[in-house]
C-alpha cells in the first residue's frame, strides 16, 4: 500500500504534465497567496496566464468552469478558459493583473467609483434569469452556515457542552426569521461577492471592467445577498453614507423589486453571513492555524450585533441575551491568545465541508 501510494502523482506532478500539454512546459510558475480554501493558484511568469489547481477530492473545478462560462454569455468578466482538465482540477485561465478592487481602496482609489461598478455589475446579473441547474439557496443551505456560530464562536462564551445544549433552540429561532428568505430564487448568488474578489479591469467598459473571482460556489437564492455581502464586508469598514447611497443605486435601477421586501431579506440574510463568518473565522484560526482571520473579529461582530436589532430578529437576540449573556462583547485577549495556542476542536454537530465567507 505504502508504494502504491508513493507511485501516485503529486500535485507538482500533475500541474506540470498539465502545462506541458497545454503548450507551457517549463514555465516558471510563481504562486499567488493562499484563501481560506484548498484551492491555489499560480501566476505564470511572462504568459498573462494563472494556472488554478483545485484539488477534484475538496473543490471540484467543474463548477467554477459552468459558472465562468455563464457569467461570461451575460457579458459579464469571468476570466476566460484556455485549457481544462476537470478530472485533474487543473485549469488554464486569464490572468486579470494586479488591481484588487482591495489593492486600489488601499492606495487610494476612488472608493465610490469603485463601488457603484460593483453594484451595476450586481444589477446586470440579476437582470438574467439564473441558472435553473444549479442548487438552491435553501434553509438547509443557510442552517448549516449559521450553525458555525453555536458550533464554533458561542462555545469561547459559555462552553461547548453549553453551547451543544443550546444548538436546537439557536437553530430553529434561526430558521423561523430565515424561512421566507429561503425560499427566494431570484437570481445568481456569488455568494462570496466583495472587494477581495472583485478586480478593476483596464480597457474594458461598462460592467466588463469589474472583473469577477471565487465564484465557483454559487447557487440559486435571494437577489440581496450578494449585494449585502458586499457592503457588509467582514475585512473593511463601508461607510454608512455610502452604504445607504449604494442600496438606493441598486433599488433605483430595479424599479419592478419590491423594495421593503429586499430590505427585508437584507437584514435577514446579514445576520445569516455574519454568524457563519464569526464561526468560520474561529475554525480558521483554531483549527486551520489561519490566525489573521482573528483580526477581524470585531467588525465582524458589530456588524452581527447590528444585524440583530433587526424587529424580525427579536426572539433570537432575546434568547441570546438569556442564555449568551456576553454574545456582543469583544473576546478577550486571553480567550484569543489561547485560541492562537491550542489547536480547538470540532464540536459535536459542526462537521461539514469548506464553507466560504
Amino acid at each position: 500500500m505504502t508504494d502504491a501510494l508513493a507511485s501516485l502523482p503529486t500535485r507538482e506532478d500533475l500541474r506540470a504534465a498539465f502545462l506541458a500539454r497545454a503548450g507551457h512546459a517549463g514555465t516558471l510558475l510563481v504562486a499567488l497567496p493562499a484563501d481560506a480554501s484548498t484551492r491555489r493558484y499560480f501566476r505564470l511568469e511572462g504568459a498573462g496566464l494563472l494556472l488554478m489547481d483545485s484539488p477534484p477530492d475538496s473543490e471540484p473545478i467543474g463548477p467554477f468552469v459552468r459558472i465562468a462560462r455563464q457569467l461570461q454569455g451575460l457579458g459579464l468578466s469571468a476570466p476566460a478558459l484556455l485549457e481544462v482538465d476537470e478530472a485533474a482540477g487543473l485549469a488554464l485561465i486569464e490572468d486579470f493583473g494586479h488591481d484588487t478592487y482591495t489593492r486600489l481602496l488601499l492606495a487610494g482609489h476612488s472608493e465610490s467609483q469603485l463601488y457603484h461598478l460593483a453594484v451595476d455589475t450586481l444589477v446586470a446579473l440579476h437582470r438574467a434569469a439564473p441558472a435553473t441547474e444549479l442548487a438552491p439557496y435553501d434553509g438547509q443551505r443557510l442552517a448549516d452556515e449559521y450553525a458555525l456560530f453555536i458550533d464554533w464562536y458561542v462555545p469561547l462564551l459559555i462552553g461547548k457542552d453549553a453551547a451543544q445544549d443550546l444548538r436546537d433552540e439557536y437553530l430553529a429561532l434561526f430558521a423561523d426569521t430565515c424561512r421566507d428568505v429561503a425560499k427566494r430564487r431570484e437570481a445568481l448568488v456569488l455568494r462570496d461577492f466583495h472587494v477581495d474578489n472583485l478586480m478593476l479591469l483596464q480597457g474594458r467598459e461598462g460592467v466588463a471592467a469589474c472583473g469577477l473571482l471565487d465564484f465557483q460556489d454559487a447557487l440559486v437564492g435571494a437577489a440581496a445577498y450578494d449585494l449585502m455581502s458586499l457592503l457588509e464586508d467582514a475585512r473593511r469598514d463601508v461607510p454608512e453614507a455610502l452604504r445607504e447611497a449604494l442600496i438606493s443605486h441598486y433599488l433605483l435601477q430595479r424599479p419592478e423589486l419590491d423594495a421593503p421586501g429586499f430590505l427585508e431579506d437584507y437584514r435577514c440574510l446579514a445576520a445569516q453571513r455574519h454568524a457563519k463568518v464569526l464561526g468560520i473565522f474561529v475554525r480558521l484560526a483554531g483549527r486551520d492555524g489561519k490566525h489573521g482571520y482573528l483580526a477581524h473579529l470585531p467588525r465582524t461582530l458589530g456588524l452581527f450585533v447590528r444585524a440583530l436589532d433587526a424587529e424580525a430578529f427579536a426572539p433570537l437576540r432575546q434568547w441570546l441575551d438569556r442564555h449568551v449573556p456576553d454574545w456582543r462583547e469583544e473576546l478577550p485577549a486571553a480567550t484569543l491568545a489561547t485560541l492562537r495556542e491550542t489547536p480547538y476542536r470540532l464540536v459535536q454537530g459542526s462537521s461539514h465541508g469548506r464553507v466560504q465567507h
